[in-house]
């Protein structure tokens, strides 16, 4: 049968290089799949965006998800896995909602805008211990050296600093519950998740489509504040009706399955990990050897997500980004509170678009020269 002008080509060549920090790209056979699912869900006559949340379709796209997760993260039996509204920014707020009592406090680490805003939200629900920041250097590293107090409710960690382009390489000891925003980095590579008791990520890098948030969560450390927790931010109603609490936000649900499966299919973290390395390795050896450009965060904690760098000719910049466009290189601008460039590297980028940034960052370079 011919095909369709119209007809979404799988094996479609890709239009740009997409380096968004999020939402951001995905794979080629997500949206494929998505496509269809769009017009017609699994043969039903309706749409996904049409279906009934407590249907039994999407009650198994849901359990899928969930499951996935669990199987992809190796999660042990005290977790329970969720599907929320809200965003990371909502779990700012929530967490110290559930997990926090007035009269106590909470250790958080500073290591950026993120993290910033979660110290601001849990204050408004006990103390605030901020252990350690490199506020100071222009969060151009992680702290290494702090003292964690023994009776914090929690210590909080944001793994992977976005708009900076740090990230956690080592996980904190501490005999505390061990509570992460892993929105830039989840899945990304391998780690012992279960050292965590709550694990939250916006799932529109890693995981699919804006619209949804993962929460791992061990059900030990919950019920244990006095104070009346409305029902919807309540994480024990949630797990009780299976992140059905209210009506979930059903194709981002259905984005963040299919993304999994594909991941899945990769040969789950480990597999995508050595094509992340493999990436950073090649974008980082341009940075670090090409003279027009120099990375703003120490060797040592660069993030693999995330690369920051800018240019010691400033005025260059806008030229830079210019020809870049005209590569169909899309996204590397650095947020305004950083400037110069960020290229995100998520799971779902090609090893190719990599290829090609480097090459436009070596031709740009001998143009100049």
């Amino acid at each position: 049968m011919e095909r369709s002008k119209n007809e979404f080509n799988l094996n479609r060549n890709m239009k740009v290089h997409n380096f968004n920090a999020g939402p951001s790209v995905l794979p080629n056979e997500v949206l494929y799949k998505a496509s269809k699912a769009l017009i017609d869900f699994e043969g039903s006559g309706m749409s996904i965006l049409e279906i009934g949340h407590r249907t039994a379709p999407f009650i198994a796209v849901m359990e899928e998800a969930r499951s996935l997760v669990r199987e992809l993260m190796q999660l042990d039996d005290d977790f329970e896995v969720l599907y929320l509204h809200g965003g990371a920014t909502t779990q700012f707020m929530q967490i110290p909602m559930n997990l926090l009592e007035n009269s106590e406090s909470a250790a958080y680490v500073d290591t950026g805008v993120w993290s910033n805003k979660a110290i601001k939200e849990a204050k408004l629900f006990g103390y605030t211990d901020v252990v350690a920041s490199s506020k100071e250097s222009n969060y151009n590293h992680i702290p290494k050296q702090f003292t964690i107090p023994p009776q914090a409710s929690y210590l909080h960690i944001t793994t992977n600093n976005t708009i900076y382009g740090t990230q956690w390489h080592m996980t904190p000891v501490t005999d505390v519950p061990l509570v992460a925003d892993m929105s830039s980095d989840i899945m990304s590579r391998s780690m012992d998740f279960n050292k965590y008791s709550l694990i939250y990520a916006g799932v529109q890098k890693n995981m699919g489509a804006a619209g949804a948030t993962m929460v791992a969560i061990r059900k030990s450390i919950l019920g244990k504040v006095s104070r009346k927790i409305p029902s919807i931010l309540d994480y024990r109603n949630h797990i009780e009706n299976g992140s059905m609490l209210n009506t979930p936000p059903v194709f981002a649900v259905y984005i963040s399955m299919l993304t999994l499966r594909w991941l899945k299919e990769q040969g789950g973290i480990p597999a995508i990990e050595k094509i992340n390395d493999r990436k950073a390795a090649l974008l980082y050896d341009e940075i670090d050897h090409n003279p027009l450009f120099r990375g703003t965060v120490v060797k040592e904690d660069r993030s693999k997500m995330n690369a920051c760098f800018i240019m010691d000719k400033p005025e260059m910049e806008e030229e830079f980004l210019k020809f870049c466009k005209k590569e169909d290189i899309v996204g590397i601008k650095g947020h305004r509170l950083s400037g110069g460039f960020r290229v995100s590297m998520y799971n779902a980028l090609p090893y190719e678009s990599v290829e090609v940034m480097v090459e436009a960052m070596k031709y740009f370079s001998l143009k100049k020269a």
